[in-house]
Order: C-alpha cells, then structure tokens, then sequence
C-alpha cells in the first residue's frame, strides 16, 4: 500500500453533512469517500488534458480539418439523423 499524506480543505456545512450521510449509508469513513472522489477527478481530468493535448499534438502535424469540411460533415449526420 502506498504510503498517505494529510489534505486539508475547506467545505461548506451542507456539503459536509451530505457527505457524512453518504459515508454513513455506506458504512465507509468521511476520509475513505473523499479519496475516492479525489481518485475519480484526477483520473477524469487527467484523461481530458491527455485528449486535449492530443488535439494539440494532431494539429502540431497538420491535421487539421477546415471549416467547410466539418460543416459537410455536420449537416450530413444531421440529414442522415432526420431520416431515421
């Protein structure tokens, strides 16, 4: 097991007294829910700044698609969606 360190943070009242209620219908600590949703939006994020720096690496080589191009494509899913 990886070794832990203190965070400290500041909540409102009424998200602290939710998430007491949380962790008490779950029968897991205060502690135990905010690592976890700590895990959850570093992994989220973590993934999101990696798509977008694919974007960037992508247009970087010149991938890139113009604006008429993406308007075609557009307009034929949509035509494509009405006829369903």
């Amino acid at each position: 097991m990886a070794s832990s360190v203190v965070v400290t943070t500041r909540i409102d009242e009424p998200l602290s007294a939710a998430l007491d209620k949380l962790a008490a219908r779950q029968g897991r600590s205060r502690a135990s829910l905010m690592q976890r949703a700590i895990a959850r939006y570093v992994e989220e994020e973590s993934a999101f700044w990696a798509f977008v720096q694919e974007g960037i690496d992508a247009a970087d080589r010149g991938e890139l698609i113009s604006q008429d191009e993406m308007e075609a494509w557009f307009e034929s899913r949509r035509h494509r969606a009405a006829a369903e």
